[in-house]
């Protein structure tokens, strides 16, 4: 460790989480901060369980520990501190006033849930603390930018928006899924709630042959999704298959005839990305951030009646097979880079450094 550069300490403890998007977004900017970083020593904050970083020994770690949720003794000289996501179990009013810092927001998704007026000020409470205690804010669409200068205008000044990248996945040669069905088949994945509106997913299936293959970690929404497929007589073809593997997740991206992202509450919608970096037909929502991130190369349910929503989708399959725009679609993706996020988040390091 270079004792004269500028030392940052990057929170990713919320990797602790496997097959959830914070995962995802920790470990592929880890990664690329350490490909792009050449001026600052960089400390990551992990969870014991995180083992992505082990043998990268440019890069510092420390542990999460019980007491961080009440001090943090800065014993390390840490000049800047970046809490990377609003969940950080070390908070920002935890680390001393003289110390810079900056707030990643990756959605407030409950404004768009209905969770019910008493849950969401209490959320945006703790939020604000968190916010209040920031120098610089960064949101990872635009999308969430205009949610939070709704509840915190304020902070104006102080936000800047850095999209995610997104992973372009490399399908093995030879690789089966755990699950390998026998029919065409959509995809979609994320964690199996209510917010991701996987149910209106099955309507899609009347009139075809096709499966419809739901990966993420389940709830009992799976329930909701299983009563909608018997209400249209095709739950014989819909696979719900709990979480999967980065190579499943490659093989079914590779292999599926359409992804299907229904989602009504998304900061971002990585899966949306890594679909496209393969080519294929992407249907979304018009909700929230969706139409920002994936432009004019997807599909748009406009609403979830089973007959709209099948109209969208067969006319969607007729405009990609007629005008094959693939190559368009992956250009589009490619877009969404990690390694410039990663440049992005290190000028914005450089500019809190030096004051501005």
């Amino acid at each position: 460790m270079d004792m004269n550069k500028p030392r940052v300490l990057v929170t990713f403890d919320s990797m602790r989480y496997p097959n959830t998007g914070l995962h995802q977004f920790g470990k592929s900017l880890g990664k690329a901060f350490i490909k792009e970083n050449t001026s600052l020593n960089l400390t990551y904050f992990l969870h014991k369980s995180v083992t992505e970083f082990d043998a990268d020994a440019a890069i510092h770690k420390t542990y999460l520990q019980k007491h961080h949720k009440f001090f943090f003794y800065n014993n390390k000289g840490v000049d800047l501190f970046h809490f990377t996501d609003q969940f950080s179990r070390l908070k920002p009013k935890k680390v001393r006033s003289k110390y810079k810092k900056i707030l990643t927001i990756h959605d407030i998704n409950q404004i768009h849930e209905n969770v019910g007026k008493e849950k969401l000020n209490l959320y945006l409470k703790k939020l604000g603390e968190r916010i209040n205690s920031s120098n610089k804010i960064v949101t990872i669409s635009n999308f969430a930018a205009n949610d939070v200068l709704t509840y915190f205008p304020h902070v104006a000044n102080r936000l800047t928006v850095i999209h995610n990248g997104a992973d372009k996945l490399i399908l093995k040669q030879g690789h089966q899924p755990v699950y390998n069905p026998q029919k065409p088949f959509l995809f979609t994945i994320g964690i199996v709630a209510a917010k991701k509106n996987f149910h209106v997913l099955p309507a899609l299936l009347v009139n075809n042959d096709f499966e419809l293959i739901i990966s993420g970690i389940k709830t009992p929404y799976e329930e909701d999704i299983i009563a909608e497929a018997k209400k249209h007589g095709v739950e014989n073809r819909v696979k719900i298959t709990g979480p999967i593997s980065d190579d499943d997740r490659a093989w079914y991206y590779k292999n599926c005839e359409a992804f299907v992202f229904p989602s009504i509450a998304e900061g971002f919608g990585l899966p949306v990305i890594e679909a496209m970096h393969f080519g294929k037909p992407v249907f979304v929502s018009t909700r929230t951030s969706l139409p920002e991130i994936a432009g004019d190369c997807a599909y748009y349910f406009e609403n979830f009646e089973p007959a709209e929503m099948q109209k969208v989708f067969d006319a969607g399959l007729v405009d990609f097979r007629k005008n094959s725009p693939s190559a368009r679609i992956i250009t589009h993706a490619e877009s969404f880079n990690w390694d410039k996020t990663a440049k992005q988040y290190l000028q914005l390091y450089q500019e809190v450094l030096e004051g501005k």
